[in-house]
């Protein structure tokens, strides 16, 4: 184990490596480790290299807690071969994570090649490179991601076709997990433009937040911590299992249905309008 200030560095069961933040008490990619979970949960499950293979004009992906850069490197070495332009805005408070992990790279094992275009974000917070035949530009915001999207200035953000939204616990992080940040988010969208959002959470309380956002909502990938985890997105035909009656009716039986409206944890059971609006969505109305 090898420890810094605000991180650790930590051994998984399966023998591969990730960070633990000391101070949240939480480890990155648990159970099976940065790449093997990055490569689920968005690689394959946004069907990320067959999209980049038919995209015309820039591919856009707004990754929603950068952290110590898994998700991105990963997506970058998959897509590898894939000609065409891609456009990544990363997203964190910190850049601490990730300068901890460069300084990890053979245990962590997923920035061979990537190291100078890591340095260059973190030296000036935009980095330009090949990546194969693929041109890359990955710009880093900086500041509290809630507080980034209710600027106005977000509206100038170029639209994304993926996201990737990997925030701490609803438990631990309960403003990236409220019910007007993702309805902020839906409204950021270019309806005509389709883009995905997968995240780990299965939570009953995530699936209504992002239902009452206006996204449609889908079962997703397993990964080897859970065996099920979500995808949204403004467009019906990028989610392959959309969550049907059978979930509405569990839905309304849960102890934990009402969504976070406030940034602080709670666990409810649905109120009598949650559940009058989410009847009236399109996924359950029959309105498509």
């Amino acid at each position: 184990m090898s420890r810094g200030s605000e991180y650790e560095l930590v051994q998984l069961a399966n023998g591969s490596y990730s960070l633990r933040s000391v101070e949240e008490d939480e480890t990155f990619h648990p159970v099976i480790g940065p790449v093997a979970e990055a490569e689920a949960l968005y690689v394959r499950q946004l069907k990320l290299v067959e999209r980049l293979r038919t995209h015309t004009g820039e591919f856009v992906i707004w990754d929603v807690g950068l952290g110590a850069a898994a998700n991105v490197l990963t997506a970058l070495r998959c897509s590898r071969s894939v000609p065409g332009k891609l456009l990544v805005l990363s997203f964190d408070h910190t850049l601490e994570p990730l300068r901890f992990a460069l300084k990890h790279a053979e245990p962590l094992r997923y920035f061979h090649h990537y190291e100078r275009a890591v340095e260059d974000l973190l030296d000036s917070g935009i980095a330009r490179f090949r990546n194969g035949p693929q041109e890359v530009e990955w710009r880093y915001l900086d500041g509290d991601f809630p507080t980034l999207v209710a600027d106005p200035s977000s509206a100038t953000w170029p639209k994304p076709d993926a996201i990737f939204f990997d925030a701490f616990s609803p438990a631990k992080n309960p403003e990236m997990w409220t019910q007007p940040l993702f309805a902020s988010l839906h409204a950021l969208l270019d309806p005509a433009r389709p883009c995905a959002l997968p995240t780990y959470s299965r939570s009953t309380l995530l699936r209504v937040s992002l239902l009452l956002a206006g996204f449609f909502v889908g079962a997703g990938h397993a990964t080897g911590e859970k065996e099920e985890t979500t995808i949204a997105a403004n467009s019906l035909a990028l989610i392959d299992e959309p969550l049907d009656r059978h979930w509405l009716a569990k839905a309304r039986r849960s102890t934990s249905a009402e969504p976070l409206w406030e940034p602080v944890y709670t666990q409810a059971r649905m109120s009598p309008s949650t559940w009058e609006r989410l009847l009236a969505h399109p996924q359950f109305s029959g309105s498509l």
